[in-house]
């Protein structure tokens, strides 16, 4: 029987464990410096309430990534909902992404409509100011992108982003339905403590090990020092930052954090019927507010609501800059045969909780079609897709 080694126990940790359990034949040892698995996606209760640190809905294009989890973890699918975005200076609430039809109840409409007439392109951009400047025109820049870009990535100058092929839900200025998503599933578990579950039945048949930490690291020889112990095992699942288990020998990876403050209001729903988030673009010191009972259709007279604001303090977004993306292909290009780093700290990628169920799903079908007998060099399609996405992005402007 082969051994396996995954290092956390948050989302990514639980999928890589269950694709193995799979497989059959591995000796799976998982080990999670909390005291619990889950990571971000625990539910954890406050005031009579379900809540997870940040929203953690489930939204995906590809069904069978739905299927999977919906029969580990029944789901509910989220009905049509709706983002809107506060701003300040018109007094205003918005649709957000940016809507066209939202601009005849803006003050300075006139001079919108004349810079959408006007626009140079996003073609033409170096750099995220220009990217939005090129495709919605300076004023609705100015009003939805400016500011809030800046306190979500903590920086003074949306210049220095200089990979930019990117916006929020995919799109500059959005017509047509008013969903955020049109073409996605968006769900969430049924049961009151969300995801919980899914983390017992995905290690069902794997040696957990909690509260314990890894004190030494070895990835070419696929050994690590545990209470004092070194151990080696035939394939090792990476899912905290490859920096911190490689030594930082390129230099440290950048992430911005969030804070997270819990508020209960006495009434019974706070947001409008299909609001699920309002996002803050103005110089408010958070970024957005989320109504949990929406995700989580906890039935209480009171209710619940999570307000995020931009820290340093922990790693939950990889910085989506040039120098910090090569950074971590120097990394990912140093990973030996039979290690794989996966999850979005483990590929320092932005992403969600399908794309986690897609890598660890990958990692098991080059498994299988390697066979057990001899090392894999796990770069499936995922890893091989963010490896030229790093060498595109290395080579803008």
């Amino acid at each position: 029987m082969k051994t396996a080694l995954i290092i956390g126990g948050g989302f990514a940790g639980c999928a890589a464990a269950h694709q193995l359990s799979l497989l059959g034949g591995w000796d799976v040892h998982l080990v999670e410096k909390a005291s619990y698995l889950g990571g971000g996606v625990k539910t954890h209760w406050y005031g009579g309430h379900p809540f997870t640190y940040g929203p953690r809905h489930f939204l995906t294009q590809k069904e069978y990534l739905f299927d999977y989890l919906n029969k580990l973890v029944p789901m509910w699918r989220c009905k049509e909902h709706e983002f809107i975005t506060y701003i300040e200076k018109d007094e205003q609430f918005y649709n957000f992404p940016m809507h066209r039809d939202d601009i005849a109840r803006m003050p300075d409409k006139d001079k919108i409509n004349e810079e959408l007439n006007e626009l140079r392109g996003a073609e033409h951009a170096s750099n995220l100011e220009e990217y939005w400047i090129y495709s919605v025109g300076q004023t609705l820049y100015d009003k939805f992108v400016d500011n809030y870009s800046k306190k979500m990535w903590l920086i003074d100058d949306n210049k220095k982003f200089d990979t930019f092929d990117w916006s929020p839900k995919g799109v500059t200025l959005k017509e047509g339905p008013r969903a955020a998503w049109d073409t996605a599933i968006s769900a969430y578990p049924i049961a009151p403590n969300g995801y919980d579950d899914y983390f017992d039945i995905a290690t069902a048949d794997t040696n957990v090990h909690l509260n314990t930490v890894i004190e030494q690291y070895d990835l070419p020889n696929k050994t690590v020092v545990i209470g004092g112990e070194k151990k080696s095992y035939d394939l090792i699942v990476n899912t905290a930052s490859p920096d911190d288990v490689m030594g930082h020998a390129y230099g440290e990876l950048n992430y911005v954090g969030r804070e997270f403050m819990k508020i209960v209001l006495p009434v019974e729903h706070a947001f409008p019927e299909n609001v699920y988030f309002v996002y803050y673009a103005s110089d408010e010191p958070f970024t957005r507010i989320v109504e949990y009972k929406k995700f989580t259709n906890h039935k209480s007279p009171s209710t619940f609501l999570g307000i995020e604001i931009p820290s340093n303090t922990n790693k939950l977004y990889p910085y989506p800059i040039t120098y910090e993306v090569a950074k971590a292909q120097e990394y990912f290009e140093a990973l030996p045969e039979g290690v794989v780093s996966m999850g979005r700290a483990g590929s320092y990628k932005y992403i969600d909780i399908d794309d986690i169920i897609d890598q660890a799903m990958d990692m098991a079908r080059q498994l299988k079609a390697g066979g057990m007998d001899h090392p894999v060099p796990l770069y499936g399609d995922w890893l091989r897709s963010a490896r030229m996405q790093m060498e595109q992005q290395a080579n803008v402007a």
